[in-house]
């Protein structure tokens, strides 16, 4: 991993809203998990294919896509190659993302690898 999840301290500030994973131009990437491409083309000058797994979206890029919006696909589908761009990490990378209900998560999760935070659990008081 080259960069980990790192958010911003309010939504619109600037973060690190998902994880670099080194990776070869021509690479091969591969599904999160079963899902329908929600995008997949051009976005600011980058490959972008992004998949609706329910509540949750994974983002892709730089990818050139080999699926189709509305397309479904299942868990390690082949759903583009790594694209070759500069600027956004120090050696090619993939950026992964995932995005649930209330914003950006560590996508990490997904693979039992990102941070956990406990919260308390409070007893619902009877009425």
């Amino acid at each position: 991993m080259l960069r980990r999840f790192a958010p911003p301290p309010r939504p619109w500030l600037p973060g690190h809203r998902g994880v670099d994973l080194a990776a070869t131009p021509g690479g091969r990437v591969r599904a999160a998990g079963a899902g329908i491409v929600g995008y997949a083309g051009p976005l600011a000058g980058r490959g972008v294919v992004m998949i609706v797994h329910g509540g949750l979206r994974t983002t892709y890029l730089p990818v050139r896509p080999k699926v189709r919006r509305g397309q479904t696909v299942t868990r390690g589908q082949v759903i583009g190659t790594v694209e070759r761009t500069a600027g956004h990490c120090p050696i090619s990378c993939l950026h992964w993302g995932l995005i649930g209900r209330k914003g950006y998560l560590d996508p990490l999760l997904l693979v039992a690898l990102g941070q956990v935070r406990l919260l308390p659990h409070w007893p619902t008081p009877p009425p």
